[in-house]
């Protein structure tokens, strides 16, 4: 649906003031293609695009229930995978010239989506390549949460006070790319939600649970409820991971550290084996994200192996 046909009280939907001034310029619409006859929304100093701008930060994120998905990548997976949960599409002309598919699908869905100009969208976000929507924060917190992400697992990823935003959503992506069932981000991480997380995530947020707010502790007890083996990826492992073929067979969570100081003792503590990357080359380690890529597509590809032996 467009902004124009069906009013909404929500306040991010605020069309009020978008209204020019008496004196002020007549309201443009969009003179041809699939958005032909639709406003053009040019105020950026409006209320409503103010609000839509301050979901950058995590105070109004965590107040309005709601967050930015940034770019074509992720607006068309967050269209495709969790309709429901978009609240509204904001695309500019350029954009829609591009992207007309996002804009076909977003209104056979029954979405709101609204046509802006440049500075607008530049208001919004600086970093949306002309799309940007507005989607409802998925409320997957807590030790139920885990405990219902986990139901059938074989593949999970588990963040440990992960604070590098671009690390998060790479880890998101590359879990989503190798099969995984779900994403935990431990107590202390990084927000899910926070722009630069869902950029690198380029949509996987919208493919797997993500799983936010469980301390290390009750995370582990919850993965070994669930008949995971749990592995800690870090350099001092007893294992090495090519060689660890019948650890990577088993169901497995991975547990990750952090960027700079990599896992805490109590998780070395809690896994039930440490597993090393070998280095060939004279490189001292691998990036987490890359780490993370490799743990999960080693152990995806054993159990594939394993799978089509049974």
């Amino acid at each position: 649906m467009s902004s124009t046909s069906m009013p909404d009280p929500d306040e991010f939907r605020d069309d009020s003031a978008e209204r020019p001034q008496a004196c002020g310029p007549r309201r443009r619409t969009v003179s041809q293609g699939p958005a032909a006859g639709h406003e053009v929304l040019s105020n950026p100093a409006s209320a409503r695009i103010s609000r839509v701008a301050g979901l950058s930060r995590r105070n109004a994120r965590t107040k309005h229930r709601r967050f930015l998905v940034e770019g074509p990548q992720g607006v068309r997976e967050a269209v495709r995978h969790a309709p429901g949960r978009v609240l509204d599409v904001y695309l500019t002309e350029a954009a829609l010239e591009r992207h007309s598919e996002i804009w076909d699908e977003a209104v056979a869905a029954g979405l709101y989506v609204h046509v802006t100009t440049q500075q607008v969208m530049d208001a919004m976000s600086p970093d949306a390549q002309g799309l940007l929507a507005v989607v409802a924060t998925e409320e997957a917190t807590g030790s139920e949460a885990l405990t219902a992400a986990l139901e059938g697992a074989r593949l999970v990823a588990v963040l440990t006070q992960a604070q590098d935003p671009g690390n998060a959503g790479t880890i998101i992506r590359a879990a989503d790319a190798a099969g995984a069932d779900a994403v935990v981000l431990v107590r202390g991480s990084v927000d899910p939600t926070a722009p630069k997380v869902v950029r690198s995530t380029a949509g996987s947020l919208f493919h797997l649970p993500v799983v936010t707010g469980v301390a290390l502790d009750d995370a582990v007890t919850a993965l070994h409820n669930a008949g995971l083996t749990v592995l800690a990826a870090d350099g001092r492992g007893d294992f090495d991971l090519f060689e660890a073929k019948s650890l990577l067979e088993a169901p497995s969570a991975w547990l990750l550290g952090n960027e700079a100081h990599g896992l805490p003792s109590e998780a070395l503590s809690r896994a039930d084996a440490v597993v090393s990357i070998p280095i060939y080359g004279k490189a001292e380690s691998l990036n987490v994200a890359a780490a993370a890529a490799v743990c999960l597509y080693a152990s995806a590809r054993a159990q594939a192996q394993n799978s089509s032996r049974s």
